[in-house]
């Protein structure tokens, strides 16, 4: 295939690594200094984009693809209240939109399992869930993707939780009552990504932590969701990916 990179930092770099290992080519590196050189490429010269940009961009990066016809895997994060006009554009278009906040097949794992966790906490309301999510000094929104689609997980399963808040941004101990999910972000060297859930009680924790060693995890996730969204119509997410 001919993979358009549309944002070539450290993810975007690794993506080109293993894209490349895996016999694809690479059609464009575009990110914010070349960005003119999107509109010299062709329909024909690109089968599908992989777009790990930015939350500012992200959208019109999307939409600009989708309209060229051009199926779009998106894992930047941050950007989610425009999903809905997205998915509208992917519609219209008849095209194909992949997204996920991760694209770690071990993340994904972790999702299931924390969904299970909390289905069997909803008989314990004596402990009390937060979460915790690290990563590096470089990610410019907080929470993450990963911990926001972990807290909407938790919101499922547990009926006396009604909304996730970031204690970055939301300091007002009015919004942090017994019906919310804390989640807290830290910014600490080059760290890829580490997600801690907790349920603490007067008497005990209990913890689930994924740790991701490297970026490896993501690219290559990214790339197989790639070769898998070809030739397909419509928006997908990892459910689908993973079956």
């Amino acid at each position: 295939m001919n993979i358009l990179l549309l944002g070539y930092g450290k993810m975007g770099k690794t993506i080109e690594q293993i894209a490349l290992e895996r016999g694809h080519q690479i059609a464009g590196r575009i990110d914010a200094d070349n960005y003119t050189d999107l509109e010299n490429l062709e329909p024909d010269e690109v089968d599908v984009v992989i777009e790990f940009s930015s939350p500012e961009s992200a959208v019109d990066n999307i939409t600009y693809c989708l309209k060229r016809g051009w199926p779009v895997v998106c894992g930047t994060t941050g950007w989610l209240s425009h999903r809905a006009e997205i998915e509208t554009v992917c519609r219209k278009t008849k095209g194909a939109f992949f997204y996920a906040s991760n694209y770690s097949i071990g993340v994904n794992l972790f999702f299931r399992l924390n969904k299970t966790l909390a289905q069997f906490m909803q008989n314990y309301p004596s402990y009390h869930v937060s979460m915790t999510e690290i990563h590096h000094i470089e990610k410019k929104d907080a929470p993450s993707g990963t911990a926001i689609t972990l807290a909407e997980g938790i919101l499922e399963q547990l009926p006396t939780k009604q909304r996730w808040v970031s204690s970055e941004t939301d300091s007002n101990p009015e919004n942090t009552g017994e019906d919310t999910i804390e989640i807290a972000s830290l910014r600490e060297g080059n760290v890829p990504g580490t997600h801690t859930v907790r349920y603490e009680s007067d008497v005990d924790r209990i913890e689930i932590t994924h740790q991701a060693h490297s970026r490896q995890g993501f690219a290559v996730g990214a790339v197989v969701a790639a070769e898998w969204l070809a030739g397909k119509e419509g928006v997908f997410g990892m459910d689908d990916l993973l079956g």
